[in-house]
């Protein structure tokens, strides 16, 4: 089936070869094709030169420090960060094309007013809450060394590749338990994009077992972002959220002030609503020092469980989860996914950083993510 990128170049050499006919036949009858052809490419060039450009990525390594700076248009947009103290790598932080951070501070850099809760929620991450009976999803400093056995880290391995011509970043980890014991190899392509006020990120990632794996349907997963205090609903009570192991966290009272993130997703749902519900995409658009901005997470069709159950919530959790099953929606089919020795699975998402992005926008978005 014809993208919609194509579909729309398709309408729009039409147009214009319709309109340099009319302008040939009604003003110059007695232009020849070749001079129509040049009509028709200066047109085309003129046309192009509207698009946006895409603009130059950079990545710059500093391995004394577990880093790789993705800088966009010669500004910091992220970095792939790997410190031996934390039980996985992410990106962080993530900024918008104009320079404002929207992932959370604490606990690597905290910000006044911040939570500090589920300190493993820090910038961009994937992985999972029940691979073998292991919790990955939950892992931290904060567990208690006599309970480190109940859960997984995901370990840093190498930089495979990088390629700044084609935004590309590929890294090599290890899912492994509390003695390092290897459950699954991860490879994960990073795509970095910017252009006109908007960034993007498609992150590929491939888990091989290298003994045999069975992930059972949990909430805690899949690909997840924590999000700075712009993009969490305003809170009026106290509140409290049970992580997976039905343990609460107390969140109290805090000040409101630029608090005003707004949840949707692909089929109308707003707000809290958005939680649990299967959605191609979903998208959240807050206002940060007077600039509206609209993040996205767009799930791929050929990803398992497509379309995936969202994770959100308003205290700035945006998580989307392939996983979930039950967890979520109690009439769903039961989610049960064993690999066995040398099998894969790959997942597929991408993360739309824009301005007020309308629905029309993302499934524009949605539409070429193929």
């Amino acid at each position: 089936m014809q993208s919609r990128k194509h579909a729309f170049r398709k309408r729009n050499i039409a147009a214009i070869n319709a309109s340099v006919m009319i302008f040939d036949r009604s003003i110059f009858p007695h232009l020849l094709m070749p001079a129509r052809s040049l009509a028709i490419a200066a047109m085309l060039i003129l046309f192009g030169a509207f698009a946006p450009p895409r603009e130059k990525v950079e990545f710059r390594q500093d391995a004394a420090n577990r880093k790789v700076e993705v800088h966009i248009g010669g500004k910091l947009f992220t970095a792939f960060i790997y410190p031996t103290d934390m039980e996985k790598s992410v990106l962080y932080p993530i900024h918008t094309a104009s320079g404002k951070a929207i992932t959370r501070g604490y606990p690597l850099a905290p910000r006044p007013f911040e939570r500090t809760d589920h300190p493993h929620h820090v910038g961009l991450w994937l992985n999972f809450g029940d691979v073998n009976g292991l919790d990955f999803w939950n892992n931290s400093f904060a567990i208690k060394p006599e309970e480190k056995h109940r859960y997984g880290s995901v370990r840093f391995r190498e930089i495979v590749s990088m390629d700044a011509s084609k935004g590309r970043l590929v890294v090599a980890s290890d899912w492994v338990d509390h003695k390092g014991t290897v459950l699954m190899t991860e490879e994960t392509t990073y795509r970095f994009m910017g252009k006109a006020g908007m960034r993007s990120i498609d992150r590929i990632t491939k888990l091989t077992a290298v003994q045999a794996v069975t992930f059972k349907e949990n909430k805690e997963g899949l690909i997840g972002l924590r999000l700075d205090r712009a993009f969490e609903e305003p809170s009026t009570k106290p509140e409290r959220y049970l992580d997976a192991n039905g343990v609460e966290t107390a969140v109290p009272v805090m000040q409101n002030e630029g608090v005003n993130g707004v949840y949707r997703n692909a089929g109308g749902a707003r707000g809290g609503a958005v939680w649990g519900k299967r959605s191609p995409w979903v998208a959240l658009r807050a206002q940060k020092e007077g600039e509206v901005v609209t993040i996205a997470i767009l799930d791929h069709p050929r990803n398992l469980n497509y379309p995936a159950w969202s994770h959100a919530r308003g205290y700035g959790l945006f998580a989307t989860n392939n996983l979930g099953g039950r967890a979520f929606e109690p009439t769903a089919a039961e989610v049960k996914v064993p690999l066995a020795a040398g099998a894969s699975l790959t997942f597929r998402h991408k993360i739309l950083i824009g301005g007020d992005m309308t629905d029309e926008d993302i499934n524009r978005q949605a539409a070429d993510f193929r």
